[in-house]
């Protein structure tokens, strides 16, 4: 077998396969569409663009954005290293510079011998080995295609993202640093609110002119109800669930005194952006209103009632496939078992769920990657998608909630996680090393 392939898409799942199987011995063409075809978010021509935040989450193993990196580790990969070269403050978790990061992401895979960068839209599927790693923002000639091909069911649902203020406008006497329960370093920006701040943010929230539905639809997608992934709804329709709903939430003050020591009625943090830390994202404040409504709102937030926005939030479409009913177990199309497919196309959610997903794919097209066990994240990730079980398949993300119960699980939540990751880690060891 001639060790080539195709890949569509230069998101992070496109560039973690092309540099593992170019790494293997692959001669890898990777196409990317833009800029000659733009999508509604992105902002630059770099590969590995990151849309909504900067942030990779957590890099502790009592979390399970820890332990996935973890695995992840076992397995090999680019991604992660790259990120953590261009890492900012932000606590324990892994944040990056965004333009850095794709620009380093970009100069990588271009540099590879054995792969080269074609700046194409790929309307058709290709003949011989390829992966489908075109991201939620597939174009619609690529949808049709698809739909034409597989016959199949496809999803949809509705993204959002956060603005970001530039620092130099933040007034630093209104805001604090602290990471919550002083758990990492004290990397974010806090804006403190009191009652009567707090209830005035929320009706302004819900007051807010917003972009309706109608005008994110396109002509493939005309029709098909209008719907957010949970982890993605924008601020204020949490404000509409109840006006303690961002307080019990995103802006939950808990662990987030202020430096007087006094806890705060609700508290929203700021994440910086970059590493000179010139700009700051605002942490679940992932919106559809309008531009000029969005400055008006944010700016009654303590310490941002001069803010200037580097960007505003926005919404675009996000789409994937019902992936248990058209994949393989090994992320191959049942119908075009050439074919296989990669990233948040194939229904996973997060920056490094879709960097792992290239990577198994990638794994099992090289070496013929075994089922990794249920005991670890990874493993019941890829379960997600490939095998077919009872109710509708939405995208997932990590979180031990997937995982198999302990034997004798201990009440202390913290214990747990710790075992979990424990387990998992050498469920991957034995896994990895051959042993039963």
């Amino acid at each position: 077998m001639k060790k080539e392939i195709t890949i569509i898409g230069g998101g992070l799942a496109g560039c973690e396969a092309a540099l593992y199987l170019a790494e293997a011995g692959w001669q890898v063409q990777l196409f990317e569409m833009r800029p000659e075809t733009k999508t509604p978010a992105h902002q630059s021509p770099y590969l590995a663009e990151l849309v909504c935040s900067n942030s990779l989450k957590s890099t502790r193993l009592d979390t399970a954005s820890g332990l996935l990196k973890a695995e992840m580790n076992a397995l090999g990969g680019h991604l992660l290293k790259i990120a953590e070269a261009c890492s900012v403050p932000a606590g324990h978790a892994l944040a990056v510079n965004r333009e850095l990061f794709a620009q380093k992401v970009e100069e990588t895979v271009a540099g590879h011998a054995k792969i080269s960068i074609i700046r194409k839209e790929i309307t058709e599927i290709p003949s011989g080995i390829a992966i489908l790693a075109t991201g939620p923002l597939t174009s619609d000639a690529m949808m049709h295609t698809l739909s034409s091909a597989l016959g199949g069911e496809h999803l949809y649902f509705f993204d959002a993202i956060a603005p970001i203020v530039d620092a130099s406008t933040i007034d630093y006497t209104k805001v604090y640093k602290k990471d919550r329960y002083d758990k990492g370093d004290a990397d974010y920006l806090n804006c403190a609110l009191n009652k009567e701040e707090y209830y005035h943010f929320v009706d302004a929230l819900m007051a807010g002119e917003k972009h309706e539905a109608h005008e994110f639809e396109n002509e493939f997608f005309a029709g098909v109800k209008f719907s957010f992934y949970e982890n993605c709804i924008p601020i204020e329709e949490l404000a509409r669930r109840g006006k303690d709903t961002l307080r019990h939430g995103v802006m939950k003050p808990m662990g987030l005194e202020t430096p007087e020591g006094k806890k705060p009625f609700a508290v929203l943090q700021l994440r910086v952006e970059n590493a000179g830390c010139t700009a700051y994202n605002l942490v679940g404040c992932q919106t559809m209103l309008r531009y000029g409504v969005q400055k008006d709102i944010f700016r009654l937030l303590p310490g941002l009632e001069n803010a200037e926005f580097l960007r505003y939030g926005s919404v675009h479409r996000n789409a994937f496939l019902n992936s248990p009913a058209v994949l393989n177990p090994d992320f191959s199309f049942a119908q075009l078992p050439q074919l296989y497919l990669a990233g948040q196309l194939a229904g996973v959610e997060g920056y490094v769920e879709c960097i792992a997903s290239g990577l198994l794919v990638a794994k099992c097209i090289s070496e013929g990657l075994g089922l990794l066990p249920e005991e670890t994240i990874l493993g019941q990730l890829w379960r997600h998608l490939c095998y077919p079980k009872e109710g509708k398949f939405q995208p997932m993300n990590a979180n031990f909630g997937i995982l198999p119960r302990l034997e004798n699980e201990p009440r202390d939540k913290k214990e747990k996680k710790q075992r979990y990751s424990e387990r998992s880690l050498e469920a991957m060891k034995v896994s990895l090393s051959g042993k039963e």
